[in-house]
Order: structure tokens, then C-alpha cells, then sequence
């Protein structure tokens, strides 16, 4: 991918964005569909490998989507300086322990990262986070006595109280050796306690799984996926063991494939890619550009 972003996102031509707002459309109705309890769903639009201008055509109108997800701290921090800091981007990909302060400070609209699966990791990122506070308040300062701090060009957010960085902990409900997360059991409260109690900038959202593939393949519109299921008795349990209502903790399951029976069994969040922007490229044919530019890695 381009190491060099500027104001030249490329174009998404007409076609593309006329189908891009269909599949978007189409999402929106199943979940709308599979919710019966009435209550409001996130979606997090998963544009990872995709250009920005895709990105923007879902954040401009008619759509007007905030929601998007991303995968490689990279990629996400050239989107970012591209795109309109109105978006709130989303970290869903695997979390390494060096990518977390880069990731929470580099990114100043971060609204959440959904991977968080150690009481290391959520140290780093509020380290982060506290860093890109204070250096932000010494820039407002520093505008202040150059006296160009007024109204005039300030940027969207700025002078505003910034909102706590939210985190989902991520738990390995299909116990696969070679999947991330935090096993079941009594870790996950420790580590939401941990958020709660310890991380002042941090912000805990909830729950995250995603699951075994082989389990959402099995499932039927008459039949529960398990990892669901498993994830809200934990989310039940850990809200019980913090004093805090169910409602305080989010349930953030299912992606393409399973998106309705996850909606169905209470999820608050869920997070679809290739059903609305199409087959991703290959990460070395990506380009965060569009056709600006060839990609490199």
C-alpha cells in the first residue's frame, strides 16, 4: 500500500457506487428484518483492502454511514489522514501488543478497538490514548497563545471534552488454539474489571467473538450458532460479577455469513465486509488510493 497519502483519494465511478449503495441497502434490511426486539444495531462496514473513495461513497449521502472497520494499523492510519475525521473508525483485526499505543495515538478518530485480549494490551492502548490527549490539550494551548485558537479553523471535534476510547474484549468462545481472545471463564472478568478500574481513557463497550466458521455454516434460521449463545451467558455472567446492568455491556457478534442469527440471539453489533463492498483484493493488489496510484505492501 502507498506510503504517501494526499488529498487525491481517485474516484469510484458511478456503477460502483450505485451498487455499493445496494448491497448497503440490502444489508440494512436483513438486519432490520432479524431484529425483533426493536433495538438500535451497529454496523461496522469492514472496508479493509478496499479504497477510500469506496469508504467515502458509503460516508457521503444518502447513506451518510459513520461506522467502519479495519484490520492493519497501516492502512487504517493512511485512510484516516484521507478521510473525513467525522467516520469512527473501528479496529477489528488481531491485536499486537507493539501496535497498540501506535494504534490508540495515531488515530485521532479511533472509536473503538475490538480485539482487546490481555490486560497488556489494554495498559498499552490507555497509554496511548492518554499520550494523544495531552498532546492534543498542549496544541489547543500553544493555538491559544500564538492567538489563533478562535472558531476559524479549528477542525471538526476540536476544543470539544474527547470521548473515552472504547474496547470490546475479545473472548475465544470456539476454543481454537489458533484463534485470538480470551478463554471463558473467570480471565474475561478479570480483564473487564481491569479496563474499568485501571484504564481512565479507555472505555469498556463489551463483548466480542468471532466464532468457528464450521459453526456458522452449520446454522439454520431454526437453529442457534453455539458461540453466540456462549457469548451472552458470559456477557450475562461478567455483567452480574461487575454490578453492572446487562445493557451496560454490548454484544458484538457475527459478520457476513451469520450476521441475522446473530442478530437474532441479541447482538448489538455487527460487523460485514464482502456482502457490501464485494470480494476483497489481494493485500499486495490493495490500494488505499483507488485508481490513483498502484499499491505496494
Amino acid at each position: 500500500m502507498s506510503d504517501s497519502p494526499d488529498s487525491d483519494m481517485g474516484k469510484i465511478n458511478p456503477q460502483q457506487a450505485k451498487q455499493l449503495l445496494e448491497n448497503f441497502t440490502a444489508v440494512k434490511n436483513r438486519i432490520q428484518a432479524a431484529n425483533t426486539t426493536g433495538k438500535n444495531i451497529r454496523l461496522i462496514a469492514v472496508s479493509k483492502l478496499h479504497p477510500a473513495p469506496s469508504i467515502l461513497a458509503l460516508h457521503n449521502a444518502p447513506t451518510l454511514h459513520l461506522h467502519f472497520g479495519e484490520n492493519y494499523l497501516q492502512e487504517l492510519i493512511q485512510k484516516s489522514a484521507l478521510l473525513p475525521r467525522t467516520i469512527r473508525w473501528h479496529f477489528i483485526g488481531a491485536l499486537q501488543s507493539n501496535k497498540c499505543r501506535p494504534l490508540a495515538e495515531g488515530v485521532p478518530n479511533l472509536w473503538c478497538v475490538e480485539s482487546v485480549d490481555s490486560v497488556k494490551k489494554a495498559g498499552l492502548l490507555e497509554k496511548g490514548r492518554a499520550a494523544l490527549v495531552e498532546a492534543e490539550a498542549e496544541a489547543e494551548a500553544q493555538q491559544g497563545k500564538d492567538g489563533s485558537g478562535g472558531e476559524e479553523g479549528k477542525k471538526e471535534g476540536e476544543g470539544e471534552e474527547r470521548e473515552k476510547l472504547r474496547v470490546f474484549v475479545q473472548v475465544n468462545t470456539s476454543a481454537e488454539p489458533a484463534k485470538s481472545g480470551v478463554e471463558p471463564g473467570a480471565a474475561v472478568t478479570e480483564l473487564c474489571k481491569y479496563i474499568r478500574d485501571e484504564c481512565a481513557h479507555l472505555r469498556l463497550q463489551g463483548l466480542m467473538t468471532i466464532g468457528a466458521i464450521a459453526r456458522s455454516q452449520a446454522t439454520t434460521a431454526e437453529t442457534e450458532n453455539e458461540d453466540f449463545k456462549v457469548l451472552r451467558e458470559i456477557r450475562d455472567q461478567v455483567a452480574g460479577e461487575l454490578g453492572v446492568g446487562e445493557e451496560e455491556l454490548e454484544l458484538s457478534m457475527g459478520m457476513s455469513a451469520d450476521f441475522e442469527g446473530a442478530v437474532r440471539l441479541g447482538s448489538d453489533e455487527v460487523r460485514v465486509g464482502s456482502t457490501i463492498f464485494g470480494e476483497r483484493p489481494a493485500k499486495e493488489d490493495a490500494k488505499v488510493k483507488g485508481d490513483v496510484e498502484e499499491g505496494e505492501d
